[in-house]
Parts: C-alpha cells; structure tokens; sequence
C-alpha cells in the first residue's frame, strides 16, 4: 500500500481558483455568497454534482449574495446623521450597483444552467 497518496476532502478547495492553504470549505463558500461556477469548480465536490444540483448551490449562494448586500445597505442607510454625511450617498450607490450586477449575473446563470443538455 502506497502511504504518499492522500484522499483529498471533497469539501476542501483543491483546484487553482481557490487558494491551496484555504481553510474556505465547500458549504462555507456558499454561505459567504460566492456563486461564481469558476470559483465552485476549485472544489472537488463540485465535480461529483449533477448540473441541477450545482444551479440549487449557485442559486443558494446568489440569495445569500443578496441578503448580504441588502444588510449592507440598510446598515448605512441608517446611519445617524445621514444627512451630515454626503460621502456615504456615494456608498449607497455603490451598493446599488452591486446589487444591479448581481442581478444581472443571476439572469444570466439561470439561462446557462436552465439550457437543456
């Protein structure tokens, strides 16, 4: 028997868009958003899911994207003295536009992964 070979956890990133030394598993990728199938593919586990079951992960992992950027927003739309801070308008924007892309990525993921194969 061969001691060199090491099973590689499926949970863990072990392709080059995700940095080797991560401690980032699978499922903590999806709760932190990421739904970039680029980024998903550097996991093993990826590579054993169905296409259906991917987009479920993809899909999970845009609404979890959103729910970040909505808190984000509502935590500096409610600043205190808004008014007296016209730098945070800039933010808001920024946040907005944030959540425009997102959207626009959702649509386009939704069309790729609800092609036929």
């Amino acid at each position: 028997m061969d001691d060199s070979v090491v099973e590689k956890d499926p949970q863990k990133p072990s392709g080059f868009n995700v940095p080797p030394d991560s401690t980032l598993t699978f499922q903590e990728a999806i709760k932190r958003g990421e739904y970039d199938p680029k980024f998903l593919e550097g996991f093993a586990i990826w590579h054993t899911l169905s296409r259906d079951v991917q987009f479920e992960y993809i899909r999970e992992a845009l609404k979890n994207r959103e729910k970040q950027y909505v808190v984000q927003f509502a935590e500096i739309n409610n600043v205190l003295d808004f008014s007296k801070k016209p730098q945070l308008q800039q933010v808001l924007n920024n946040i907005q536009q944030k959540i425009q892309k997102l959207r626009e990525e959702k649509e386009r993921l939704y069309i790729e992964y609800t092609k036929p194969e």
